[in-house]
């Protein structure tokens, strides 16, 4: 059996606008919600002004120039200090690609761009019943049971 090439993963920039939009892909079959990534994409200029900027990181996990994992988070900026935290927002891996390192290895990019940037901490929440990502996130971290609120915000 022929060993499998392990992807590149790097981070993704302002010039990587279709690669994004194939991570965004991804990600809406790996959650089976295509409709909420793929039907109303933002405009290339949103995108570019989105990796470009500073709070927002993407990394990519590709296989040649198929995007086969991905991670998005925000870098939050503290106020009480000159620091700030990470917070993933999606994490997946198409699942023919799942149970390889990939998603471990997309955490380990983003905690060395998290050091560059002097962050603190990177957190994450995992539903429950999501045992496959409760089980890599208490591999790398320490876990915290909270309680999570979504608010509505009020129309003007």
């Amino acid at each position: 059996m022929a060993k499998e090439t392990p992807p590149t993963i790097r981070q993704l920039t302002a010039c990587d606008i279709s690669t994004f939009r194939q991570m965004l892909a991804m990600f809406g079959r790996a959650f089976e919600e295509v409709n909420t990534y793929v039907e109303e994409q933002p405009a290339d200029a949103y995108l570019e002004g989105l990796l470009g900027g500073d709070s927002f990181i993407a990394v990519a996990a590709l296989i040649g120039e198929s995007v086969v994992g991905g991670l998005a988070a925000y870098e939050l900026r503290k106020f009480e200090r000159e620091r700030s935290e990470i917070y993933i927002y999606d994490l997946a891996v198409d699942e023919e690609h799942r149970r390889r390192g990939i998603a471990t290895g997309l955490i380990e990019h983003l905690k060395q761009t998290a050091s560059r940037r002097g962050a603190y901490v990177i957190y994450v929440q995992a539903d429950l019943g999501d045992e496959p990502a409760i089980a890599l996130y208490t591999k790398l971290g320490i876990r915290e049971d909270v309680l999570h609120f979504d608010i509505t915000p009020t129309d003007q």
